[in-house]
């Protein structure tokens, strides 16, 4: 981006940030929640970080065909609604803070001073929003990023690169510091947390504007490449609140001051986040019932959570009893919804321009409250985020949780079908594995606009057929693409060809010409068809 005026949110490179800032919170998810000594020592900020940050990028790329002002509007959102822990509570309030800014820009304002506003803004809404703010934390970090990023933007010549390149290094600097400000951090032999999380988070800002991965100062390459185990002596103890409670609430903004001096009343590591009437609260306590009792008396207290600190896996007490094994199965259509339900799956609903977010798979994980779970996400993009719930299902229960990397709802139904509880774990996993990987894949759907695919460039309107993800064939003709999509998955043979029909081929005539297209050039190949009903793809392929 240049120095010069301001021209509106730049929503492609928000967009590559949030993916930069998720792939790096995901690599550095286990150092952070091993730094994790303040508030409780619960070894869960980098989760919390990044399934905040997640949660922020998925709202954010499901509104992008809305305009770039929605859909910066739903970054904001996404985080606040998308919020765990006192982490990553704050950090929703920050990025919340941050997209406002964006917002309310006007054109001749300079982009560096525009984005210098926005992190000083971020930091002043998170010390506004923590009950009681202690330096030495992810806030100390964020102000010191939002002063050195003010300082580069008072510079004629600074551009936005310049002043995330501050900001990120000052962040790094103050990191450094957390131990001499927090005597905890100190005893236990590490930096803060929250405050890695952040550096982590403007690392990414610097790469996503230069192109350039930040490279770490001698003192914090410990931090950055080794996780520190803290030191004996800070297991969680009864001292502090037992309780850790939050919830969404629905409130008018006058209800929110009396809120904050109930809970603050209550116990301690209070954090409210939001405005507009949806508010993201989380505080920790002894009596939960109190806690919920204010969130009624201020509005609609709904998403309740809470997470007894006794029962965290730090303490290495056995999880709740869980049994048997389920699958989880991300379905595109209400026909497919049906058929993973009648198999047996637990069933979230995904798609283009839907795909589940981290969060709901691990609610879904959660509740099979099975010993084993296997994860079928039917999506290419959505392999990532299952992987990242199944990881954070086992730390936070113990639950054994294997991911299938199905990148096609007909390879997720493909390993459905050798689905066997009753054999070992491992082994079924492997069936179900190999079934996927050996399922060719294909689809046929139709051109939005004008784009250059593997084929050659494509008109709004044309046919496309798409063979093992890549778009293959370009034409005029539904059933003629989609017979030219199933000659080349048949050509290195196959036993059985499974035909998916969308719901733009509603009557199924699609469907059937392609069965019968089968039956006549391939003979001995059996041929199978469902009703999916699934959205921008009138047929789904597979050939096994």
């Amino acid at each position: 981006m240049q120095a010069g005026p301001y021209a509106g949110p730049d929503v492609a490179l928000v967009a590559r940030f949030a993916d930069l800032a998720t792939d790096a919170l995901a690599l550095a998810r286990e150092e952070v929640d091993a730094l994790n000594v303040y508030p409780v020592p619960d070894g869960d900020t980098g989760t919390n970080m990044y399934l905040t940050v997640s949660a922020a990028r998925d709202a954010l790329v499901e509104h992008l065909g809305h305009g770039p002002r929605e859909a910066l509007a739903q970054f904001g959102r996404g985080a606040l609604l998308g919020a765990r822990g006192n982490s990553g509570v704050i950090l929703s309030e920050m990025l919340g803070a941050i997209a406002r800014r964006l917002l309310a820009t006007v054109g001749d304002e300079r982009h560096a001073v525009v984005v210098a506003e926005a992190l000083q803004q971020a930091s002043d809404a998170a010390y506004a929003a923590v009950g009681t703010p202690v330096e030495g934390t992810m806030l100390t970090v964020a102000r010191a990023a939002a002063a050195a990023a003010r300082d580069r933007a008072a510079e004629p010549d600074a551009r936005t690169g310049d002043v995330f390149c501050a900001a990120a290094a000052a962040a790094r600097e103050a990191l450094v510091r957390t131990p001499e400000q927090l005597p905890l951090l100190a005893e236990a032999g590490v930096v803060d947390a929250g405050g890695r999380g952040i550096t982590v988070i403007l690392d990414a800002a610097e790469t996503a504007l230069t192109g350039r991965r930040p490279v770490p100062t001698p003192t914090t390459i410990a931090t950055a490449r080794h996780i520190p185990v803290p030191r004996p002596g800070h297991d969680l103890s009864a001292e502090g609140p037992a309780y850790e409670v939050m919830f969404l609430l629905d409130a008018p903004d006058a209800a929110v001051p009396t809120l904050r001096a109930t809970l603050a009343g209550l116990g301690d590591s209070l954090v409210v986040v939001g405005g507009e009437g949806l508010w993201h609260v989380h505080v920790h306590v002894d009596d939960v019932g109190a806690a919920i009792e204010a969130g009624i008396a201020a509005g609609r207290p709904h998403r309740v959570r809470v997470t007894h600190f006794a029962q965290q896996p730090v303490t290495e007490q056995p999880p709740t009893a869980r049994t048997g094994r389920r699958v989880v199965a991300v379905a595109a259509g209400a026909g497919l919804h049906g058929l993973f339900a009648d198999a047996g799956a637990l069933v979230v609903d995904g798609g283009p321009g839907r795909r589940p977010s981290t969060g709901e798979l691990l609610a879904a994980i959660e509740e099979c409250r099975a010993a084993e779970v296997v994860v079928l996400p039917n999506d290419g993009d959505t392999v990532r985020v299952a992987e990242v719930a199944a990881r954070t299902a086992e730390a936070d229960h113990g639950t054994k949780v294997a991911v299938i990397p199905t990148r096609a709802q007909v390879q997720g139904l493909a390993a459905m079908a050798v689905h066997e509880p009753g054999r070992a774990f491992d082994r079924d996993v492997l069936e179900m594995t190999a079934t996927a990987r050996h399922t060719r894949h294909g689809a046929v759907t139709v051109a939005a606009r004008r784009a250059m695919t593997m084929a050659g460039q494509c008109e709004e309107g044309d046919v496309l057929g798409v063979v093992e993800g890549d778009f293959a064939v370009i034409g005029a003709d539904l059933t003629s693409v989609a017979t030219e999509v199933l000659t080349r998955l048949l050509a290195a043979g196959g036993e059985l060809v499974t035909l998916v029909s969308g719901a733009e081929d509603g009557d199924g005539r699609l469907a059937a010409a392609c069965a019968a297209w089968v039956e006549q050039h391939h003979p001995v190949v059996d041929v199978v068809v469902y009703d999916g009903g699934q959205q921008r793809y009138p047929l789904l392929v597979s050939v096994e």
